[in-house]
């Protein structure tokens, strides 16, 4: 009887086989699987797989419709038998409120279960979920970062310096790079073509997804380059994808910067070409091989309160106050670090920002229980970063 479900039901009278038969005779409507009912030592079984309620409502009213009933109370007639275990059988069956629907009908054996498909679990990697990294030839081994890497503040040219940095060591990547908008990064000169800058970048961040764990996030604040009409946030989207990294998703950081003024770029009060400005950014989040990371429930920092908030993808969070105060043009707030380490890795975890400026990623890392790194081109700025740690000025 496994392909039935059963209810098991008594009467305050006896139903003979000529009873039984006859009520089997108005459930051989039903579908297939025909439900039955059948005597048993504690009164009745009925066995479903399958109902139309409405006909078995149909049949209740067509029968009651026929006054076949007895006026005698102590006598119950063939017909009135029939009926009130048919109204016994309905008013069990109303009652499960665990069913499919097939075809109008009620399904209750097997409609949650899952349908056995020839090659089920190769139909499904074919058309799942970021089918468009499939065939990455990332290694699910990760290894620890060595200690001499640990917890520290590395001069020098990313490029280079993430080349000491063994393969798959790093849980999360969060960094912010260089802008190209004349800002004087340490006199470094930023304003090179674009294809030049881009290929630079894009050389370091094949080195951050080499050091990036299985399984590690990597999020990139980024804000278009609008004065020169160029998608930086695609653009680099677009790389990560191309290396086969998941799109994990995006965070408008909206920074209520609503004092930006007027330019000379574009039209002024007419379609011709209307310049549009931004009050906000772009956190582009991907992951590497899988969009679940390994970590222990322990290891989790953000409350219930935090997540449900962060988790909407709009942050509302004022700009950086103190630019001046350290000496950088282009500082994201300790509260936007916060909640990307948070939400996107566990305590204990390693943290590498390969444009680390004047440390706020490194600081918010260590203020938080997270492990480390943090590279900057900029000795000024790497001095900065490290009397944040030092000081614990947060």
């Amino acid at each position: 009887m496994s392909e039935y479900k059963s209810i098991h039901f008594s009467l305050n009278f006896l139903c003979d086989n000529q009873i039984v038969e006859r009520v089997n005779q108005y459930l051989a409507q039903q579908p297939e699987p025909l439900p039955y009912i059948e005597p048993n030592a504690d009164g009745y079984v009925f066995y479903f797989h399958t109902l139309d309620l409405q006909l078995l409502k149909r049949h209740l009213q067509a029968l009651t419709a026929r006054d076949l009933f007895s006026a005698d109370p102590t006598h119950v007639s063939d017909s009135e038998k029939v009926a009130k275990v048919l109204q016994t059988v309905y008013d069990n069956v109303s009652k499960i409120g665990s069913y499919g629907i097939k075809a109008g009908k009620r399904q209750y054996v097997g409609f949650n279960t899952e349908r056995k498909v020839r090659n089920r679990k190769t139909k499904e990697e074919n058309r799942s979920q970021y089918y468009y990294a499939r065939s990455n030839n990332f290694s699910k081994e990760n290894n620890s970062l060595p200690e001499e890497l640990t917890n520290t503040i590395l001069c020098g040219d990313s490029r280079d310096v993430l080349k000491t940095v063994p393969d798959n060591s790093i849980d999360l990547i969060f960094t912010s790079p260089p802008y190209n908008f004349g800002l004087e990064y340490d006199q470094q000169d930023d304003a090179h073509k674009w294809e030049q800058y881009f290929d630079k970048l894009f050389a370091i961040f094949d080195e951050c997804i080499r050091v990036l764990k299985y399984g590690g996030r990597i999020a990139v604040n980024i804000q278009p380059l609008f004065s020169d009409y160029i998608p930086s946030h695609h653009m680099i989207s677009n790389f990560f994808l191309s290396r086969k990294m998941i799109w994990k998703g995006e965070i408008l950081w909206e920074k209520n910067n609503y004092n930006c003024k007027y330019t000379a770029w574009g039209s002024w009060k007419s379609p011709s070409n209307p310049y549009l400005k931004y009050t906000w950014e772009f956190i582009e989040i991907f992951a590497k091989g899988t969009l679940k990371k390994a970590g222990k429930p322990e290891h989790v920092d953000i409350s219930a309160e935090e997540f449900k908030e962060w988790v909407v993808a709009k942050w509302n969070i004022a700009p950086e106050r103190k630019m001046k105060e350290f000496g950088h043009p282009a500082m994201f707030p300790e509260k936007l670090a916060e909640r990307v380490i948070k939400l996107f890795s566990f305590v204990g975890d390693v943290v590498l920002d390969p444009f680390n400026g004047v440390g706020t990623t490194t600081a918010v890392a260590k203020k938080l229980g997270r492990k480390f790194i943090g590279i900057d081109i900029s000795q000024e700025y790497c001095e900065i970063a490290k009397k944040r740690i030092n000081l614990d000025l947060f």
